[in-house]
């Protein structure tokens, strides 16, 4: 079979996809009508065992509508791979189906397969793999997984990417860019022509992740991410067996995330994944600026010795500096409920255009999110936030970035396989110490200047934003006050920490009085923490030690011990 044209191009280009089916509309035509004739069947069999209470035929119906998205190809099913982690939005009996998207798709020929692999790595089959499972383990959207053993003895896994992916792909993605520029203008969330920049995002990332020489430089920029944390574990990749449509990587023993009777069987806690799994997706967004487009279970896994293992990274994607540090001062600003910064937050993210008027926006955001940091707390995740935003969004002229199309998906994704496995999850119990550690013993100079902001306002000391970001940061498991109050010591002693030197005395006396029951306060929540060995070798180490380059992992944690030494 001869060559698609579009495939020459190795990417998605949505003007040669315009160029390409504009000139052969009945390919386009033949495809919605197809597309519509499989929606209709299912919704039409759905309405009528709706109105007649059947209840017994939902199984029947969830198959039907697994089959559909399967026969509807993969860009749909990467819409039901999405939908299959939440379980927050999508009934159980529809969940379950849904669920077997991620890696249970019938398998393609095996023969065309081991073509496919001779074919990319210039060698007979026999000759790359010691041994090479007759079937798939795993067949997903846009490939199959077989095991194997290498000649040296390692054990991998080989992907094997589908045939013919690129008719299929171009043609949807042209199909959905079309109804894009049709929906944008009339759509009420002012998306206008950002809709078809998200399909095109869409489509430049779901080029990327058919191209399996880019998963691979993935994967491994991911592992050098992760290098030193104990609870991530990363694939390592063999990239003399690996190709544009082959890709071999180490074997991963592990249980699926969805599959929760393993994961107690095995002795995990469910908890603990859930935990790893949004931190590294935190450390992902606001520390590497380098993350995970598409965690659902199929593509994480619980390791035996309670590692979780990512799998698959074909759908990445990076956020510069700036865009980076705007994120962590969103949510500084949502910290310290500073409304006014919060909407000036979203003007530089590109939500709101910079000449919008202000003032009722910041009145709407801090009606909407007013109370997430209240006794309301248990009560927030993202899909509740959401919800609440989405009145907002339709009153004011929000438009969505294309750029954070993906972010959003990663994050609900995210807590899907989080609720999957705790559904009282709430990202906020981890997001927050998570965001509060980070201020306070961050080396960089911009979270500095990020702490500064939430300490001082109108040039007065905010104990309160230093008491509730403290309590915060303690109750995250890895804050350990004692080498951040160290830090903290050592910068204030330095030429650099004689300004704030300056603040907190100020801070002391301000309004004419000496604040004595602010100090106190601070102490007597953080004194438990402070050990009296340990308080000793911090003073020695932050007195005696070098002072060049230090940095302030904490200075507010240091201003309680200060204060206090100077009460007594």
């Amino acid at each position: 079979m001869s060559q698609h044209p579009l495939e020459q191009l190795n990417r998605y280009d949505a003007q040669a996809n315009a160029a390409y089916y504009g000139r052969r509309p009945w390919l386009a035509i033949g495809r919605i009508f197809k597309i519509i004739y499989f929606a209709i069947s299912f919704f039409l069999a759905f309405a009528w065992d709706t109105l007649l209470g059947n209840t017994t035929s939902q199984p029947r119906l969830a198959e039907q509508l697994r089959r559909t998205i399967t026969a509807l190809g993969p860009t749909y099913i990467k819409v039901g791979q999405a939908l299959s982690t939440r379980p927050d939005l999508v009934r159980v009996d529809f969940l379950e189906e849904l669920t077997k998207l991620q890696d249970q798709l019938p398998p393609f020929d095996n023969e065309q397969a081991f073509a496919i692999i001779e074919a990319e790595l210039g060698k007979p089959v026999s000759a790359v793999y010691k041994y090479i499972s007759d079937d798939p383990v795993a067949a997903a959207s846009l490939g199959q997984v077989y095991r194997a053993t290498l000649y040296s003895g390692e054990d991998v896994a080989v992907k094997v990417q589908r045939p013919h992916l690129i008719p299929t792909l171009t043609l949807d993605l042209y199909i959905l860019r079309g109804i894009a520029a049709w929906l944008g203008p009339i759509l009420p969330l002012n998306l206008g022509n950002s809709l078809e920049a998200i399909v095109d995002e869409f489509g430049l990332k779901l080029f990327e992740e058919i191209n399996y020489a880019h998963e691979a430089t993935n994967a491994e920029r991911f592992a050098g991410y992760f290098r030193d944390d104990p609870y991530v574990k990363v694939p390592c990749i063999y990239r003399q067996f690996s190709s544009h449509r082959v890709l071999t990587l180490e074997w991963i023993d592990g249980i699926k995330l969805n599959e929760l009777d393993k994961i107690r069987e095995a002795g995990l806690d469910t908890d603990s994944l859930v935990r790893i799994g949004v931190m590294s997706g935190l450390r992902q967004l606001l520390e590497f600026g380098f993350f995970h487009a598409d965690p659902h279970p199929g593509n994480l896994f619980a390791t035996y010795d309670g590692k979780m293992a990512y799998i698959d990274f074909g759908m990445m994607d990076q956020l510069d500096l700036q865009t980076k540090e705007q994120l962590v001062d969103s949510v500084v600003h949502l910290l310290n409920k500073d409304y006014d910064e919060l909407g000036q937050d979203y003007v530089r993210l590109g939500f709101l255009q910079p000449n919008i008027e202000m003032k009722p926006i910041v009145n709407a955001l801090e009606s909407v999110l007013g109370d997430i940091m209240s006794e309301k707390v248990k009560d927030f995740n993202f899909k509740v936030v959401t919800d609440r935003f989405s009145k907002v969004m339709y009153d004011y002229p929000f438009c969505l970035p294309a750029k954070f199309a993906l972010i959003i998906r990663s994050v609900i994704t995210q807590e899907g396989v989080a609720l999957s496995l705790n559904p009282e999850f709430r990202i906020v119990q981890v997001a927050y110490p998570y965001v509060a550690r980070r201020l306070l013993t961050d080396e960089s100079e911009s979270l500095r200047q990020r702490l500064l902001e939430v300490l001082f306002k109108d040039d007065k000391f905010q104990w309160s934003r230093l008491e509730n970001l403290l309590a915060i940061a303690k109750s995250d498991g890895e804050f350990d006050l004692i080498p951040t109050a160290s830090m903290g010591i050592k910068f204030l002693t330095s030429k650099d920490g004689e300004y704030i030197r300056r603040r907190i005395l100020l801070a002391l006396t301000e309004d004419n009085r000496l604040h004595t029951e602010e100090v106190m306060r601070i102490w007597n929540m953080l004194s438990v923490d402070m050990e009296p060995a340990k308080l000793w070798n911090m003073a020695v180490n932050a007195l005696t030690g070098a002072v060049s380059g230090a940095v302030p992992k904490a200075i507010a944690a240091v201003l309680p011990f200060a204060a206090f030494q100077n009460l007594n």
